[in-house]
């Protein structure tokens, strides 16, 4: 474990042990509710779909009756095995991959990360461009993609150890990388919907988190990868967050 990464995760044992967030039960909306089967069965690219929150939807998409195919850079990493899975060795900075993994799909789901770094990073604003091609390309509309709380006007809502010392020393470079990559789904012709979750844990899915546009007074708190995966196909099945970017925070 290299520096960055080890500093990083005493960071985030910090912050979870001291910070609860503000009260999120009175603002924004509820969490959205799955119908018992969805109203259509997807063919949906998972993007990082070998781990988190990634793998996360993967299993919920499954279980919600849709064939999914994840594509990963380490696909022989996925744990599971489902006749109506597919496993896709790609890259998200490969053009020819990416171009691969989008044709016949309904939907692309973006769950992909960095190392925490004080390097400059391209793997956000370049891999996005890629999938934003190949999905004009290949008329492929509906685009959600996850960032986090940092990104954008969610940035200095995060609580003072996380906005002062973390995000400014370890992710501020993975930030503005997925500033710009927020930007270009904002002007693309896609029909698109951008999740910042809060921070992040591996507890089950309870769907009581909060779904939040509006930052002003927001301090964010926790919310589980399966509370995100929740999310993200209560927006594809339902056709909701059109062409909007929320906070989804406990």
């Amino acid at each position: 474990m290299n520096l960055n990464v080890l500093l990083f995760t005493i960071g985030v044992f910090v912050l979870s042990a001291c910070s609860g967030g503000s009260d999120l039960s009175q603002t924004g909306t509820a969490a959205p509710t799955l119908l018992p089967t969805p109203p259509a069965v997807l063919n949906v690219l998972v993007v990082g779909g070998s781990k988190g929150i990634g793998l996360e939807t993967v299993k919920l998409a499954l279980s919600r009756g849709h064939s999914v195919t994840a594509m990963a850079r380490r696909p022989e990493r996925m744990e599971l095995s489902h006749e109506r899975l597919s496993t896709f060795k790609g890259d998200i900075l490969d053009p020819g991959s990416v171009d691969q993994a989008v044709s016949g799909k309904d939907a692309v789901i973006v769950s992909i990360g960095a190392a925490p770094t004080r390097k400059p990073v391209t793997v956000f604003s370049k891999g996005t461009a890629n999938l934003l091609n190949s999905m004009r390309d290949h008329k492929v509309k509906r685009l959600i993609t996850v960032t986090g709380i940092g990104a954008g006007d969610s940035r200095g809502h995060g609580g003072f150890f996380y906005d002062k010392i973390l995000q400014p020393l370890l992710l501020d470079t993975i930030y503005r990388d997925k500033d710009i990559a927020e930007q270009l789904i904002v002007d693309s012709d896609s029909t698109w919907t951008i999740v910042r979750p809060g921070f992040l844990n591996d507890e089950s899915s309870s769907a009581t988190y909060r779904v939040v546009s509006d930052m002003a007074g927001v301090t964010s708190g926790d919310i589980s990868r399966a509370d995100v995966a929740h999310f993200m196909l209560s927006a594809l099945e339902n056709k909701s967050h059109i062409n909007s970017t929320v906070l989804i925070s406990n």
